[in-house]
């Protein structure tokens, strides 16, 4: 029970409180003095919907707080509800409960069942003709709650073979049109002929390509440099020290390090000089590299971050190819279950 209501700075009410008694209160007055503002005033509390412009003019905020009496609720102090809202021009919302800040929707949600608010068009409803099969079972009552029941069982039924036969392509056409597309797909990925790793290698080989003038050019000053000074100087400086490796142990030692190095510098000319020979690359072979790239690139936007993803997919697509063109017999059967609902 509602035992007092305060409200402040709503529309022309400044600041006033109400004590309401038991049984019925009847509110009157001459137009003009503010008894609809109490009632929106009742709405907002209520969690209802709340306009700037009814806050008081020259105000910056308004206040609407209810005390109600229920005892055997769970949320009563001393079986006292203390329930406010405080809204301010800038649109921001406090509502509280015995002191507690909740949302404007657990306000709505709890004052549901405290309080309802009926105006003079709600009749209007009555005419409502979506309304009145629920006026109709709340008269009958419990006697077709079973029917009911069933009803929703089958209504619920019926819907979810509708929803599985729309996912299974049930209509002819898209169905025909997912399997065009799919197989569009697959023909365009397994044409590019896609292998592992092929991006990275392309990639490195473009990379040579790109900066094959420079690379050519510090290939032969390496391979002039190690070839015909450190090579020479090496040989020279072991010949030195077999002079004198017969004196002391340790310029043999030398010179057998020195003869490691040799060969290991022998071997690393080789392989300097193969490197070279190899950056003979044409346009030709430049332009078919570019355009391979182009073709992975081009797949990776729509099918995969990378050549394994876009060939999973192939696969994954594959198999939806076929369990689409395997569908018609099962969606037979769900056609047919649900005429029966």
């Amino acid at each position: 029970m509602i035992t007092t209501m305060h409200i402040k700075n709503i529309g022309i009410i400044e600041d006033i409180t109400i004590d309401l008694g038991q049984g019925l209160n009847v509110l009157t007055g001459e137009t003009g003095a503010g008894k609809t503002l109490i009632i929106d005033s009742m709405q907002i509390i209520s969690g209802g919907r709340f306009s700037k412009e009814m806050i008081r003019k020259g105000e910056t905020q308004s206040f609407v707080e209810l005390c109600m009496y229920e005892p055997e609720n769970e949320k009563a102090i001393d079986g006292n509800i203390i329930v406010s809202r405080e809204i301010s021009l800038s649109g921001k919302n406090m509502c509280k409960i015995n002191g507690r800040m909740v949302t404007v929707n657990e306000l709505k949600e709890f004052m549901s069942e405290f309080i309802e608010i009926h105006g003079q068009n709600d009749n209007q409803n009555l005419l409502e003709t979506k309304m009145h099969l629920n006026y109709l079972d709340g008269f009958i009552g419990e006697k077709i709650l079973d029917k009911k029941q069933e009803y929703k069982q089958q209504y619920e039924q019926y819907c979810a073979i509708k929803q599985e036969l729309k996912a299974n392509f049930g209509d002819e056409k898209e169905r025909q049109r997912k399997l065009d597309l799919l197989q569009y797909q697959i023909k365009e990925i397994e044409e590019a002929d896609l292998k592992p790793n092929e991006e990275e290698q392309l990639e490195e080989k473009r990379k040579i390509m790109v900066n094959a003038e420079k690379i050519s050019q510090n290939l032969q000053e390496a391979d002039t440099l190690i070839a015909e000074n450190a090579i020479d100087s090496i040989s020279m400086a072991i010949r030195a020290l077999e002079k004198i490796e017969q004196i002391d142990s340790k310029y043999e030692k030398a010179s057998s390090s020195l003869k490691s190095i040799y060969y290991e510098l022998q071997e690393l000319a080789r392989d300097v000089n193969n490197y070279k020979n190899d950056m003979d690359f044409n346009e030709e072979e430049r332009t078919i590299t570019e355009e391979r790239l182009d073709i992975i690139y081009g797949l990776k936007r729509k099918y995969g971050n990378t050549v394994e993803e876009i060939i999973k997919y192939k696969n994954d697509i594959k198999e939806e190819v076929e369990h689409i063109e395997n569908l018609e017999q099962y969606n037979e059967k769900l056609r047919t279950k649900q005429k029966r609902n």
